[in-house]
Formats: C-alpha cells, sequence, structure tokens
C-alpha cells in the first residue's frame, strides 16, 4: 500500500504545470542584449565547481535585458523541476499547488534581488535532458534544478559558485539484495535519468571495468523521479542519482532505501548563458548574501528531515573563484 501511494504521489507531482506563472511559455529572455566576456571553459578543466567569477552586484547587458521587459512579462524566465521532492515540486496539499522546495527558494532570492519582487518568476518545468538545451537557446535566463557542475557542462554553459554539495547514491527496495555501488549490481537494471551525471558515471565504470558487465544501465528516462516509478513498478532493480534526491524519494516511498555510501562528491551551481557574465557574477554575489541570511533557513525547512541537521550536506559549500576578471 506504501508504494501505491508513492506511486500515486509521483504520478500528482509529474501533471503539467498550471499554475498563474506562465509555465511553459515559449517567451524570448532579451536575446538581443548580449554580455561580453564568459567564464572559463572546460580545457584543462580540474575542480569545476572552482571556475566561476567573482561576485559582483553591478548591473550589465544581460541584467538590463532582464529589467527591460515590461507588463507581465517583467520577469525572470528560470528553468526548474516540478517533480523533485523538497526541492521543486508542486504541493497537492497546498490550495494554489504552487512550486515550491530548496531550489524554489533560492530562484525567489534571485528574483527579489534582480527585480525587486520575489514572485516576479516565470517558471518553467523542463526534463533533465533539456536543461542546457533551454540556456543555450534562450529559453530561460537560468537554470535552477539539482543540477551538477561539471568539466562537461562548462565547456557549454556558466554556472554560478555552489550552492550544494552532495553525491551518486545507490536507491533500491529494502527487501533488496543490493548493497551499494558494487559488485551486487550485476545482474540488475538501473535507471538513470536521460542526461544526468549518474548514467555519465556508469557509463564510464561499465566500460572500465569499474561495474560488473552484467549490469543493464540501458534504462533512461527524461526525469530523475520517473526512475521512482519505474522501480515501483518492477521494471527497475536500482536507481542511481545524486543521494540528496534518492533522500528525497526515499521518503515519498518508505519501501525503498539508500544502499550503501556516496561514490562520488558533486556540486550543485545555477547555470547560465555562457556569455552571460554579468548575471554569473550577480548571482554569485546573491549567494555571497544568501549563505549567511536564507540557506540554513531553506535548509531546515525543506531537507533536514531527510539528509539530517548534522550531515555533510546541512551547511552551504564554500565558494571558491578562479576568475576575476
Amino acid at each position: 500500500m506504501a508504494a501505491l501511494c508513492a506511486l500515486a504521489l509521483a504520478f500528482v507531482l509529474l501533471l503539467p504545470l498550471t499554475q498563474t506563472h506562465d509555465v511553459g511559455a515559449d517567451e524570448g529572455t532579451g536575446g538581443g542584449h548580449v554580455a561580453t566576456g564568459s567564464q572559463a571553459r572546460a580545457d584543462n578543466c580540474e575542480n569545476p565547481e572552482k571556475q566561476t567569477l567573482s561576485p559582483s552586484g553591478a548591473d550589465g547587458p544581460t541584467i538590463d535585458a532582464i529589467k527591460s521587459r515590461t507588463g507581465a512579462k517583467r520577469k525572470l524566465v528560470v528553468g526548474v523541476d516540478q517533480n523533485s521532492y523538497r526541492w521543486g515540486y508542486r504541493n497537492p496539499n497546498n490550495e494554489d499547488a504552487e512550486l515550491e522546495g530548496f531550489d524554489i527558494d533560492l530562484v525567489h532570492k534571485i528574483a527579489e534581488d534582480i527585480l525587486g519582487d520575489p514572485d516576479a518568476v516565470q517558471f518553467k518545468a523542463i526534463p533533465t535532458s533539456q536543461r542546457i538545451p533551454a540556456i543555450q537557446e534562450g529559453r530561460v535566463d537560468m537554470v535552477v534544478r539539482t543540477m551538477t557542475i561539471t568539466c562537461d557542462r562548462i565547456g557549454q554553459v556558466a554556472f554560478s559558485a555552489p550552492y550544494f554539495k552532495t553525491g551518486q547514491q545507490v536507491l533500491a527496495p529494502k527487501s533488496s539484495t543490493i548493497t551499494g555501488y558494487d559488485k551486487s549490481l550485476g545482474e540488475k537494471r538501473i535507471c538513470t535519468a536521460t542526461g544526468s551525471t549518474a548514467y555519465t558515471k556508469l557509463d564510464g565504470d561499465k566500460k572500465a571495468g569499474k561495474l560488473p558487465a552484467s549490469a543493464d544501465i540501458s534504462l533512461t528516462v527524461p526525469n530523475q523521479l520517473d526512475c521512482l516509478v519505474r522501480l515501483q513498478l518492477g521494471e527497475a532493480d536500482a536507481v542511481v542519482t545524486d543521494g540528496a534526491l534518492a533522500a528525497s524519494q526515499a521518503a515519498q516511498d518508505p519501501t525503498v532505501e539508500l544502499k550503501g555510501a556516496a561514490f562520488t562528491t558533486e556540486y550543485y551551481g545555477v547555470a547560465m548563458k555562457q556569455d552571460a557574465t554579468d548575471l554569473v557574477r550577480r548571482v554569485n554575489q546573491i549567494l555571497v548574501d544568501y549563505r549567511v541570511n536564507g540557506w540554513q533557513m531553506s535548509y531546515d525547512n525543506w531537507l533536514s528531515a531527510t539528509l539530517g541537521k548534522d550531515s555533510a550536506p546541512s551547511k552551504p559549500p564554500a565558494p571558491q573563484y578562479l576568475r576575476k576578471s
């Protein structure tokens, strides 16, 4: 019964957005105004979470373009998730079923700083595989969607300094013989999201012989929560995803649990266009303030119940900036 209830909740969260933030509309994001300069590229990349620009509260071409929007379009356009429990999800228990969660709190903070109104946001629900295309094609100003900063990705988009630290973990039924990211995954069907760092890790490790050759990693889905549904339907034996997301999924379905410790270290960042230098710096400045006033309250509200009050992710990661200009 618990699994069926969690499955029902999963399908509710996957329903299309209907709230009053023009979610899913396809207006441009001020495409003619382009900032000069760019963030560090992926060449000779090490420690990708440090390859961002130093903070600045100054406006620039990208921010000017956002502020120049008029009327109902004067909003920050942000790509988010709508079905990651406690991160970015539509809560069916709220009267208006508005988006809420840890990532959504950060979006409101950014909108308040740039436009003076925390609710001046146009949310666009986008699948995992569409996060980078949505930025590159100008469909959004930024993506705030549990997006890991990687060397490959900073060759395609620019990232803020990290705002959360996590790592890949295995999620499986409590009754499963799977013990973690080890030989127990042999002969098992493992689900990941298309375009995710989880799939990249599995694919690389399988080719390198670090993952049992018999492990089946062919099952990929557009959105990470779809993996939980596949697990519940018996179409997958395990899910590999960020531990922060896996913990939230375990909270949705008490018949599953995290298996073993995290086997990677990853950092979430706000993703933007590579040439949106002023916006990257502004978000980094917002994060400087948010780490002191707001981050902990949001963590305690949304994530402490599943990740713990004194765990490694329970404090904001310290920022480091590779580039000063």
